[in-house]
Parts: structure tokens; C-alpha cells; sequence
């Protein structure tokens, strides 16, 4: 695991803040009619005005700015012609570099007024998440961060997906400890100050299991329900856990 430095934790902040700037403005754009690959190359334009690139774009071969993924897709949907209903829910997940080191953040919106089953899902996840960052404290232990989302997500009659987990985060956007948002609490290595982390709870309405379209990426709940996806950047500090970019109430827009 690689500690990083204040400075590096400050580098850091501002490239997440470039992603929440993103995620915000696309907030705005998110309505019926409009399509995938519009709300991607907005999010390129965005990323490439403050002198950044797109962190997915043609990483390991991903042909987009964003992960877009509207309602039974999990994560790592591509953007293009498909127009967002009312009705939908949609994951974005965007990514950043800037001064050689990655942001990393999702939310996941309702497209106009949407069903009490997808808003409980949406509710939920991002519930979890924060419950997740409140369990990231300095001498804690990994497991503890998985253990709160599984708790709350299973006691809210959902499933969490286990085949993604999250993930280190700096000068690569994947680094090593792999999170999972499950398991025990009191395991795994200790949290230590200058540790950051991309929590992201990833919950589906139905079962956990996943299947993977043929072009490779995309992926979706196996009997076709819902799915939500939040996600957050966060160090750990001696005071506790940093989110980098942006506050917790800010994410609020993204469940409508």
C-alpha cells in the first residue's frame, strides 16, 4: 500500500475536485432525450479545459470518457446513441489525471421521476457509501469499510455485488488494497494516515450475481434488475477520513 504525502493528498483533492465539478454539471444535463455520448463528450470538454485528461479513456483499452450505465447495468457501460427515459436510473463514473495523480468518483442519477423501488436502491447505496467513509478511521482495519455497506444494504433487503470492489487509489489510478464492500469487520491490514482509497459501493435491487455483455465491459445484474453505483475518493487522516473533492451533501442531487 503506498502512503502519500500531504502534498500529494492536496494534488489529489484538486484532481477529485475536478471530478465533482464534472459529476455536478452533469447533474444538469441528465433528462429524457438526451444521449450517453452526449454527457460523455461534455465530460471530455470539461476535463480537457482545466488541463487534465480523461482518466478511462483508453485504459485498458475503454473507449470513452465516462462509464455510463442505466438501470440493470452495473458498471463500465459505454456512452454512446442510447437516449436516456424517464424513469431511468443512471451510474456515472468519471475519472481524472491532473498533475500526475487520478481522481476517481460516481454517482448515480434518477432521470426525471422514477419508481419507490429505484429510489430505495439509490438511497440506499449512497447511504451506504457514507457509512462506508465513517467506518475509515486510523487503525481500523480494511474490513471494517465493507463490513458497514453489507450491513446496511443487506438489512434494506438488497445485494451487494461482489465480482467489483474498490481500490487504491495516486499516482495510478488502481492501486493496491483491493476494497470490498463486504465481510466481516476487524480484518485485513490496518488503516494508516496517508492511505486513500476509492470507495464504491456498487448494490443491486435483486440478486448479486453479474453477466458481461460481448463487448467486454459492460456489465449487468443476471435476472435484470436495478443497480446503483456511488463512489468516493477518500484518505485517511489522523482526525479520520477525507473525502477528496467535495462534501458528503453534495452528492444529494445525484438521488434526485
Amino acid at each position: 500500500m503506498v502512503l502519500k504525502s500531504p502534498g500529494e493528498i492536496e494534488l489529489m483533492y484538486e484532481a477529485n475536485r475536478l471530478v465533482h465539478r464534472v459529476l455536478d454539471h452533469l447533474d444538469g444535463m441528465v433528462r429524457p432525450g438526451v444521449t450517453t455520448g452526449e454527457l460523455d463528450r461534455e465530460a471530455e470538454r470539461i476535463i480537457r479545459a482545466a488541463g487534465a485528461a480523461p482518466a478511462f479513456l483508453n485504459y485498458r483499452g475503454f473507449p470513452a470518457t465516462l462509464c455510463t450505465s442505466i438501470n440493470d447495468v452495473i458498471v463500465h457501460g459505454i456512452p454512446g446513441e442510447t437516449e436516456l427515459v424517464e424513469g431511468d436510473i443512471i451510474g456515472i463514473d468519471c475519472g481524472v489525471l491532473q498533475n500526475g495523480y487520478y481522481g476517481d468518483a460516481a454517482r448515480t442519477y434518477a432521470v426525471g421521476e422514477i419508481s419507490p423501488e429505484a429510489r430505495h436502491l439509490l438511497e440506499t447505496t449512497r447511504r451506504s457509501l457514507e457509512l462506508a467513509v465513517a467506518a475509515i478511521q486510523p487503525g481500523g482495519r480494511l474490513s471494517d469499510i465493507g463490513s458497514a455497506v453489507q450491513r446496511h444494504v443487506e438489512t434494506s433487503g438488497l445485494s451487494i455485488v461482489r465480482d467489483f470492489v474498490g481500490h487504491g487509489i495516486g499516482a495510478a489510478l488502481h492501486e493496491d488494497p483491493q476494497v470490498p464492500n463486504f465481510g466481516a469487520p476487524g480484518k485485513g491490514p490496518r488503516l494508516k494516515p496517508g492511505l486513500v482509497l476509492a470507495i464504491e459501493p456498487m448494490v443491486n435491487a435483486g440478486s448479486a450475481g453479474v453477466k458481461l455483455d460481448p463487448d467486454g465491459w459492460t456489465a449487468r445484474t443476471d435476472d435484470g434488475s436495478l443497480s446503483a453505483h456511488f463512489e468516493f475518493s477518500v484518505a485517511v487522516t489522523q482526525e479520520g477520513p477525507m473525502i477528496l473533492g467535495c462534501e458528503p451533501s453534495r452528492t444529494a442531487a445525484a438521488a434526485g
